[in-house]
């Protein structure tokens, strides 16, 4: 696969350490990197543009020159001789990080750019991604330098596929392990270890348990057959969805979760526990919706 890794950069420490992260994962890929920066209103691609006045002459060509030339230089030596482009084009940033997507493998961006509030844990361009990307789309936030597996969140959705397969790739990739996690409760948000707790008698949760782990192994037996090279540990854990996933973030490289499980509401395009990852994991987040 020869599309490229993009990432967007608007000129932010955030923006820049998304360039590292994607500069790895082109390497990893053994594809391109296409560095990304948009500026200003909805205009056409340059070069060819006319800017408008007040993007002319010198300010203009420090938005040209400035940001784009500082992100390709720190790729080339995250990564020596990886090819890398750069694409400047004056438009609202969603639009043109959302157009870019349909022929990237993958879109990196920083977990807050320039133009997020203080108050904001998360930039509008992400969660817009997120939602509406054409590949999937990796946000570097948490602890700096993260170690350890790759953290696969298992919900056991037809949608969730196409996460299962990245993350398989993905610990592939890395040579490190996958901890493919399911978490399973009673109820979609609380989990309820009160014996005398009502849902208990109409529930018989053990029987509720071997059908979680009936599910979990069956998602993850074919990616298991078509990559043995991957050490696998799969962990059915019963608890709070967002924060058992929150808290095995700690100890992850990377997340990596679908746009949407089970329990979101039809016509959702980015679920509860995707959004909770994307603003409070500790580290990289990868939210995968395959192509549409």
């Amino acid at each position: 696969m020869d599309e490229p890794v993009i990432v967007g950069v608007d000129g932010s420490p955030s923006g820049f350490a998304a360039v590292d992260a994607a500069a790895e994962e082109a390497r990893l890929r053994g594809v391109p990197l296409r560095i990304v920066h948009a500026f200003g209103g909805r205009q056409a691609r340059m070069p060819g543009v006319t800017p408008p006045p007040e993007m002319s002459g010198r300010r203009l060509t420090g938005l040209v020159q400035g940001v784009p030339t500082e992100a390709e230089q720190r790729a080339r030596e995250r990564v020596p001789g990886l090819e890398v482009t750069r694409s400047v084009v004056s438009g609202e940033p969603l639009e043109v990080l959302t157009i870019e997507s349909r022929s990237a493998s993958l879109a990196v961006v920083g977990s807050r750019g320039l133009n997020s509030f203080s108050s904001l844990l998360l930039g509008s361009t992400a969660v817009h991604l997120a939602a509406h990307g054409h590949c999937p789309l990796m946000v570097v936030r948490g602890r700096p330098s993260p170690t350890g597996p790759v953290l696969l969140a298992v919900d056991g959705s037809e949608a969730g596929e196409a996460a299962v397969a990245f993350a398989f790739a993905e610990a592939s990739l890395r040579g490190v392990p996958l901890v493919a996690t399911h978490v399973w409760n009673t109820r979609s948000e609380h989990a309820l270890d009160d014996p005398l707790d009502p849902m208990r008698i109409v529930v018989d949760v053990g029987r509720l348990e071997q059908a979680q782990q009936g599910l979990l192994d069956e998602t993850l037996a074919p990616h298991r057959a078509a990559h043995p090279e991957v050490e696998v540990e799969a962990r059915l854990v019963r608890s709070r969805i967002r924060s058992a996933l929150l808290d095995a973030s700690g100890g992850a490289r990377l997340v990596v979760t679908g746009a949407r499980g089970r329990g979101g509401f039809q016509g959702m395009l980015l679920g509860s526990v995707s959004q909770a990852l994307l603003h409070h994991a500790d580290c990289p987040v990868v939210v995968v919706r395959g192509r549409h």
